[in-house]
């Protein structure tokens, strides 16, 4: 049995729906036409790049941990790259879904990203810097999925999955900053200059 427009009128009937799904079908993943696929997806080798960044800076500070929470912070930063590379996986896929080729030069990604690489500091010092990071990716993504609206669903879930993750590593930062022993850590290291 056919679903008809009059049981389901949110959808189209099953006819047009076969037609337009035969439409271009070179295109892959790409439906419709509603989207401006080069401004999608340049916006989405900038959030790549971003992630690029983040995830080199988040090792980066995994190895250059020490103090009183080093292993606690070692291992956050380590689990935050993992999670950031997995976001470049999601980007980079729907990059090539979307038909473009994704752009994973670390030389360039300061430049075409959001984020910074900085620098390895004290342990707060990188927990900040990460904090700062986060907050960036958060509004980036925030404006993204705004600026995408309904135009590509598939986009949109993919960035409020990385959104999510990038508020947690954001909350988990932010606790890490409000521990007592953080404190008392930073004073030890700047009595040792």
């Amino acid at each position: 049995m056919e679903t008809t427009h009059e049981t389901h009128p949110f959808l189209s009937d099953m006819q047009t729906l076969r037609a337009r799904a035969r439409e271009a079908m070179d295109q892959g993943a790409v439906v419709g036409d509603s989207v401006d696929s080069d401004s999608l997806l340049a916006l989405l080798d900038a959030l790549l790049a971003t992630e690029i960044v983040c995830t080199l800076r988040y090792k980066a500070h995994a190895y250059a941990a020490e103090g009183v929470l080093a292993e606690v912070v070692k291992a956050e930063f380590a689990e935050h790259a993992a999670e950031e590379q997995s976001h470049q996986d999601m980007l980079a896929e729907r990059i090539t879904q979307l038909g473009g080729k994704p752009d994973l030069d670390p030389t360039t990604a300061v430049e075409r990203g959001h984020a910074t690489y900085g620098t390895v500091g004290d342990l707060r010092a990188m927990i900040e810097e990460d904090l700062l990071a986060e907050r960036i990716a958060i509004q980036t993504y925030r404006e993204a999925i705004q600026g995408i609206g309904d135009s590509d669903p598939t986009t949109r879930r993919i960035l409020e999955t990385i959104l999510a993750q990038e508020e947690e590593h954001a909350d988990d930062l932010a606790s890490l900053l409000n521990d007592p022993r953080l404190k008392d850590d930073g004073a030890a290291h700047a009595a040792r200059r």
